[in-house]
């Protein structure tokens, strides 16, 4: 999925993909992230996260949220959503919006570093691993693997028939996460529900959640 893709998205506002009032299926699993670890405030990582109302929910619950998206007009409509006025300042490889315990890279995911981003205590991957095509995934989960230093994870995604529709977003099935993620984590699917109305009221789909348990934690020195 090229740059410029999503880029046009943002600056079309065809973002469908957006939900404006969060999911609900982070309130109902937000134990899995939120009780990971003695260290408080929990310290939530969330790729690709658009301007998504899961942030301001997550602050809601005492988290610094640590967040990493490639639209800078994402990021600039998530903090005037909040209404607050971020601090603006430029790191190795762009920019870093930052409030309070608001913290949102603007660039290229996988230029960042576990350095960059500090110790996360958990994952939320609400619209990452399904916004990205097949041949990007690998690349994805073993980067997340290393920018987190296998965080325990929860991951919303769909399954629905992919000749039925073209992604994004794609479908990612719970063999998929499995194969992905399996080297450095328990996977284990806890919700699989009927999506009612369908995928963009085009296509018959199912909602997948999964907890990512790591098997071990990488050195986070």
């Amino acid at each position: 999925m090229e740059h410029n893709f999503w880029h046009s998205k943002w600056q079309n506002n065809e973002i469908g993909f957006h939900e404006p009032t969060g999911n609900p299926f982070l309130v109902k699993y937000a134990d899995v992230i939120l009780n990971t670890s003695p260290a408080l405030p929990p310290r939530i990582f969330v790729p690709l996260c658009g301007k998504t109302r899961d942030i301001a929910w997550l602050l809601s619950q005492q988290c610094q949220v640590i967040g990493a998206e490639l639209s800078e007009i994402a990021i600039q409509q998530l903090f005037e959503e909040l209404g607050v006025i971020p601090i603006i300042r430029e790191f190795a490889h762009g920019k870093v919006y930052q409030k309070d315990t608001l913290t949102v890279f603007v660039g290229d995911i996988f230029t960042l570093t576990k350095n960059d981003i500090g110790p996360i205590s958990a994952v939320y991957d609400r619209a990452a691993l399904v916004a990205l095509p097949e041949a990007l995934r690998a690349q994805y989960t073993q980067h997340i693997v290393a920018l987190t230093q296998c965080a325990p994870q929860l991951i919303v995604s769909f399954e629905y028939d992919q000749n039925a529709m073209p992604g994004p977003p794609f479908s990612v099935s719970e063999d998929t996460v499995t194969a992905l993620y399996r080297e450095h984590y328990k996977v284990e699917c806890i919700e699989h529900s009927n999506l009612e109305g369908g995928l963009k009221g085009k296509v018959n789909a199912n909602n997948l959640v999964f907890t990512l348990t790591p098997n071990k934690t990488l050195d986070r020195k």
